[in-house]
This record gives structure tokens, C-alpha cells and sequence, in this order.
């Protein structure tokens, strides 16, 4: 008896020092921070799509301090690689996953269906599931802004557009555009040139070189360099930037604006509802009235007058009395998209695959 009773109360030592080294491991899981992974199709460097994608990151960091960490993955192909690297990053323990880029979104849902514990959240794109969202930005809403000031300095109204893909996402930014500088000179026209990457400087530079030997004297761009611009400026024409604000990055007034995202205004509460239990999934596609796009500082080369003429639009569009594809919208080939009196629909924005009257180029 004597000897059970040893071996009894060493059992119980050995379960309490078991229970208490174990206690000493899972207290610090309430008090550990939640893992945020984000995978971006470049480097985030000092400009571009992913730049402004990282800023909306930092943006979180900020916010929510030693309460979340962020796992960021660079350089990320639109393939199987994806895949894998949303498999390591939830491996790593990321409860939320972001991806920034077009073609992540199948893979994205491949793996979401496969790790239904984890929240995902893809940007640009259209497919979603139970723990799958997709988010985007009506940057289509500056894109216009900056097609009324590109037509303004524009002394020909031959405007340049070096696009990457022809995403419905990208269409609708060069029509958004085209727009703009209809409104401002009916008579302009936009011209693109394909170069099918998102992201290639020397590329991008040869499709800014073929537009200005057109005698183009504006270049706007969906493109992750600056190349475009300084191949306008180089010939003493102008350009209009995209993400970061290429007046300051490149140094020259002849960057007439930019078109910039806010992420973080999409991401800080995503991620806020991740930790609390109340994420939902959803299509969200949010614009001014969401802070999640803006403009960078006029090019002071613009007149005064004229970029309150553009602010005053702007306004229209932020308190939601007018939109920028308010019918009548016709094609660049005379066919009728959308009736006057009308607004084109989300759905059909979405999945644009048309240019409007004005835009000289084909998007297949």
C-alpha cells in the first residue's frame, strides 16, 4: 500500500507539472497576435500596385500594433506557386490571407475550400465562397478625373494609354478615362497600346515609345513603373501616373496626376472582423464615398480654375449624384451599351469587355 501510495502521489506530480508546463505554453495563445498573410504579385519597392498594397498593410500594422503579425510573401507567380504559398502561409498559422492580384483568385478558392477555418480575401477579382471574399476599388472614378485634366493639357487631344491585360478591370479604367477627356474635348481620342505584364519597365517604355511617335503628347498607364511617364517626359510631353504619386517619385511637373488607392481602408476592418468572429464574406467594390481611391496632388502646370472644375466633379461623384458610366454609352464601333437616362450596372462594369467612342485600339 505504502508503495502505491508513493507511486499515486508522483502520478499526480508528474500530471501537475505536465498540466502547468502546459498551461506555461497555451497561456501566452490568447495573447499571441493574429497572423495576417499577404501575398503580392511584385515587390512592394518604393512604388506601384503592390507598393500601394503594402501601405495598406503598414496601415494595419499601425493600427492594430503587437495585436496582429503580418507574414508577407513577394513575388508571388499567378500559377500553382500561389497555391503553395497560401498552403505555407496558413501553415504558418495565418487565420486571413490577401492577394492582390487578378489570376490568384482560382487558386485562392481552391484553397479556401480545402482550409475552411481560415478567411480569404482576394482582390480584383469575382470568385468567392463561404470563407472567400473578393474586394476591389472603383478606381474607374479617379480614371476619369484624370482623363478630364490629360484632355485639358492636351494641345492635339491625342491621348496615349499603355495598358497590361485586357481585364475587364483595365478596359474600364481606359474607358473611364476616354470619358473624361470627352467631357472636357469632345473631339479627343485615347489609343492603346497592349503589353500583356503587369509589370515590365522595358516593355512598358517600348509602349510609351510607339504612342508618342503618333504624336501622342499625354501617356496615362495601367502599369507598375514609371517608365511610360518618363518616356513622355523625356519628349517633353506629359503623363498621368498610377498607385504612387509619380509627380514626387519621378520629379517633374509634366506629371499632370495620379489615380492612388487606400487599402488599408478595406484591410483594417477585414481584419478587425477576422479577429472578433463577425468576418462575412462578400463582394465589396468600394470608391470615394469609401475613402478607398483618391488623386494625388495637381500638377500646379494644370490652371487653377480648371482643377476646381475637377474637384467640383469629383464631389458629384464622393456624395453619389452622378457616376461615370452614365449612359448614353456607345462603343467604339457606334453600338448602343446604355440607354440615356440610365447608369451601366455593376455587374456590367465588372466584366466590361468593350471601349467606348473615342478609344482607338481592341481589347481581344
Amino acid at each position: 500500500m505504502k508503495k502505491l501510495s508513493v507511486l499515486l502521489v508522483l502520478l499526480l506530480l508528474s500530471t501537475t507539472l505536465m498540466f502547468a508546463q502546459g498551461g506555461k505554453e497555451a497561456a501566452p495563445a490568447a495573447d499571441e497576435p493574429f497572423k495576417v498573410g499577404v501575398i503580392y504579385i511584385t515587390s512592394p519597392g518604393d512604388m506601384g500596385y503592390s507598393y500601394m498594397h503594402d501601405q495598406g498593410t503598414k496601415a494595419a500594422e499601425a493600427y492594430f500594433g503587437d495585436k496582429i503579425e503580418v507574414i508577407r510573401m513577394e513575388n508571388v507567380p499567378e500559377n500553382d506557386a500561389s497555391a503553395r504559398a497560401m498552403e505555407q502561409l496558413i501553415d504558418a498559422g495565418a487565420k486571413i490571407v490577401f492577394a492582390n492580384s487578378y489570376n490568384y483568385q482560382d487558386y485562392m478558392l481552391q484553397v479556401a475550400k480545402e482550409n475552411p477555418d481560415v478567411y480569404f480575401e482576394h482582390c480584383s477579382g469575382y470568385l468567392s465562397n463561404e470563407n472567400m471574399s473578393n474586394y476591389f476599388g472603383r478606381m474607374y472614378q479617379m480614371r476619369y478625373l484624370s482623363g478630364m485634366i490629360a484632355a485639358k493639357m492636351s494641345p492635339s487631344g491625342k491621348l496615349g494609354y499603355v495598358g497590361a491585360f485586357n481585364t475587364p478591370e483595365v478596359v474600364r479604367g481606359i474607358n473611364a478615362f476616354a470619358l473624361g477627356a470627352r467631357a472636357v474635348n469632345p473631339k479627343a481620342t485615347t489609343t492603346v497600346v497592349w503589353t500583356n505584364t503587369w509589370y515590365d519597365p522595358s516593355l512598358e517604355r517600348q509602349g510609351a515609345i510607339a504612342l508618342l511617335d503618333q504624336g501622342i503628347d499625354v501617356i496615362a498607364q495601367h502599369q507598375d513603373t514609371t517608365e511610360p511617364a518618363k518616356a513622355a517626359i523625356e519628349r517633353g510631353k506629359y503623363a498621368v501616373g498610377y498607385n504612387a504619386d509619380f509627380r514626387s517619385v519621378v520629379g517633374s511637373d509634366n506629371v499632370l496626376v495620379s489615380p492612388m488607392w487606400d487599402w488599408g481602408n478595406y484591410m483594417i476592418p477585414a481584419i478587425e472582423s477576422a479577429m472578433n468572429g463577425t468576418w462575412k464574406s462578400q463582394a465589396y467594390w468600394g470608391g470615394l464615398e469609401d475613402k478607398m481611391v483618391h488623386l494625388s496632388p495637381i500638377s500646379p502646370l494644370v490652371p487653377k480654375d480648371f482643377q476646381d472644375v475637377v474637384m467640383a466633379k469629383q464631389a458629384e461623384i464622393a456624395n453619389g449624384t452622378w457616376d461615370v458610366f452614365w449612359g448614353p454609352l456607345k462603343d467604339n464601333t457606334g453600338a448602343v451599351r446604355q440607354q440615356a437616362g440610365g447608369k451601366l450596372a455593376d455587374d456590367k462594369m465588372l466584366t466590361m469587355d468593350w471601349f467606348v467612342e473615342g478609344v482607338i485600339g481592341s481589347v481581344k
